[in-house]
Parts: C-alpha cells; sequence; structure tokens
C-alpha cells in the first residue's frame, strides 16, 4: 500500500504534533509527514509565524503558481499550512522592518487587523487572505489546505485533554490567554508548551478529534477541507 506524502508549513515544533495527529484520524491510510517549516537545515528562516512568512515568500520568489505546480516540492498527496489566527493582532514589524516595508510594498493585508471574537472566523479569514498574499496565489491548488485555528492551535489541544464541562472550554476559540492558563492549571491537568508534554497528548488528540471538531469551529472546517481533498485519493483502491 503506498503511504500518502504529506507536506506541512507550521509555525513551530508543537503546532507540528497537533496537526500530525488531527491528519491521523482524517486520514485512513498511513501517511509520510514532511515538515517544510520549520526545517532545521534552514535555522535563518526561523520560527513562528515570521517563520512562516518567510517560507511563503521564498516560494512567492521561484514564481510557481501553486504548490503543486513547484518544482523543489514534487510528489506530495497534501500541502498544510498553518498560522494562528492571533497574528491577526500582530505587526508585520514585530517580524523585522525589512518585511514591514515589503509588506508595504507589495500591498499584502495590513496588520494588525484586531477582529471581534466570536466569531472566530473573522481573525482566521485575515489570515487566510494573508497566506494567499504572501505566497502569491491568488487561488489555492487542489491538493492545499489551509489551517487557521483560533486563537491558537493549543485551542484544539484543550478540547482534545480536558474534560468536558471544564471552565477553558468556554469561550475556547477566544481565549487570547490560552497558553498561560493551560500552563497554570493544577500539576495533574498543566500543559507546558513543550514538544515533549505534547507528544504525551499526541494518541489522545487523534481518538478525540470528534470532540475537537464539536468543540472548535475551525477544527471543523479544516477537517472539511482536508476531507473534501482526500475524498477522491482515498476512495482508489491502493495500489
Amino acid at each position: 500500500m503506498s503511504d500518502f506524502r504529506v507536506a506541512v508549513v507550521a509555525e513551530g515544533p508543537t503546532d507540528l504534533i497537533v496537526i500530525e495527529a488531527a491528519l491521523r484520524a482524517l486520514l485512513s491510510r498511513p501517511f509520510v509527514l514532511t515538515s517544510l517549516q520549520p526545517e532545521p537545515t534552514r535555522p535563518k528562516v526561523g520560527t513562528g509565524w515570521g517563520g512562516v512568512l518567510r517560507w511563503c515568500l521564498d516560494f512567492a520568489t521561484r514564481g510557481s503558481a501553486r504548490f503543486e505546480d513547484d518544482p523543489i516540492l514534487p510528489g506530495f498527496d497534501l500541502f498544510v499550512v498553518h498560522i494562528d489566527a492571533d497574528v491577526a493582532d500582530k505587526r508585520y514589524a514585530d517580524v523585522s522592518e525589512k518585511i514591514a516595508d515589503l509588506a508595504a510594498q507589495r500591498g499584502w493585508p495590513l496588520l494588525p487587523d484586531p477582529k471581534q471574537c466570536p466569531p472566530p472566523s473573522e481573525s482566521a479569514d485575515v489570515m487566510r487572505a494573508c497566506l494567499r498574499a504572501w505566497t502569491g496565489m491568488a487561488v489555492l491548488g487542489p491538493k492545499t489546505v489551509l489551517c487557521v485555528p483560533s486563537k491558537s492551535v493549543d485551542a484544539w489541544l484543550a478540547a482534545a485533554v480536558l474534560e468536558p464541562g471544564h471552565s477553558l472550554l468556554t469561550g475556547l476559540e477566544c481565549n487570547p490567554r490560552l497558553d498561560a492558563r493551560l500552563q497554570a492549571l493544577p500539576k495533574p491537568q498543566r500543559m507546558r508548551k513543550t514538544e515533549r508534554e505534547y507528544r504525551v497528548r499526541e494518541r489522545t488528540i487523534t481518538a478525540r478529534w470528534a470532540d475537537v471538531r464539536q468543540c472548535c469551529t475551525l477544527a471543523e472546517q479544516f477537517s472539511n477541507e482536508v476531507d473534501a481533498i482526500l475524498r477522491p485519493i482515498q476512495s482508489r483502491p491502493p495500489v
């Protein structure tokens, strides 16, 4: 059976863990995940949303209309590009003054562009527009999906790990301090933002992905968009 090949651009390694766990719940066949960003051999790109922006800019500079057309990105069945919706409250100058100047020159969507939450989709839509502008893709390719959790991917982790009825699940997607709140929980529930602690909970995220989808509207949107891309592929007999 041929494995799917999934390419992911993400803000950081903990985001990548949550996305991979979600994909394990959504895919019916084995897959091999390649992290295009962060990428250890390219430390100058950096991590965080600035790293995603720089990666997108590098892609746009190569001039391909879509990821699927880029000769240095061959053979992938799915491209996932992640950024957290809370970046809508950031400034391009937070990355660098050079990036701020470039944003003005290229007419990228203005940042900050704070939106009322709820609904969580407002800030997510701002960042979807940013990702398309940064990559130069007016239209996404047929194998590309944008992953924009609100306010951060930590909401998806919390929805999977916390017990139903937990106070943090109320207004989960609109909590700008969720990361700090998770780290301040009593010791048995505490979740520090480290690869080790996220890996410990990876299987729980996969097993409870239906709960995450029910609790987080943007997890549901991501799931539906992934399913729309992969449904025709997964329905084909394995090679």
